[in-house]
């Protein structure tokens, strides 16, 4: 037997809202690569109508010391969302594994410690080239991806804490 009620159904936008800031927590390490996804993210955010001075970016030595810097702009109540901008490349060591390991559940547990998106727009790549080709080349922008997908969780956090303080979409 089906029901005759409607289920009700959310999801965030692409539109920018009309309050609110982004930080960009971008890694020197493998700049060529970082600066590339970069300019991807503040082309998306400016298309979708985020001025610049609605963005802030702050530039961390590596992977690593993203997650601490995260989790501080995430906290301070200033920002919708933190994008989080790495290349991580795989070398001949172990090293890479627990870079990126480490970085993905410090990034992770920033956004779950704050309750604020913290993007995880890090590549995790074999090679240089796979990088490039993620970052700007033929596999798009993967820094794009990450500012987009910031925009829309915040838009859904926004439409999500107004449903529970409302009790109505």
């Amino acid at each position: 037997m089906e029901s005759s009620v409607l289920m009700a159904t959310y999801e965030g936008h692409l539109q920018a809202p009309t309050k609110g800031r982004f930080a960009i927590v971008a890694s020197r390490f493998n700049a060529l690569v970082v600066d590339r996804l970069l300019a991807g993210a503040l082309d998306a955010f400016r298309k979708q109508g985020v001025n610049d001075d609605r963005l802030d970016i702050v530039w961390v030595p590596g992977s690593l010391e993203m997650p601490i810097i995260a989790k501080q702009l995430a906290a301070s109540g200033r920002y919708l969302a933190v994008v989080c901008l790495s290349c991580i490349l795989r070398g001949e060591t172990d090293h890479y594994e627990y870079v990126a390991s480490q970085t993905a559940a410090g990034i992770l547990q920033t956004a779950l410690a704050t309750g604020v998106p913290v993007i995880f727009g890090v590549l995790t790549c074999d090679t240089l080239e796979q990088a490039l080709h993620r970052a700007g080349g033929k596999s798009g922008n993967k820094g794009s991806d990450a500012a987009l997908t910031a925009l829309e969780m915040a838009n859904l956090l926004n439409r999500l804490s107004t449903i529970s303080e409302h009790g109505s979409p």
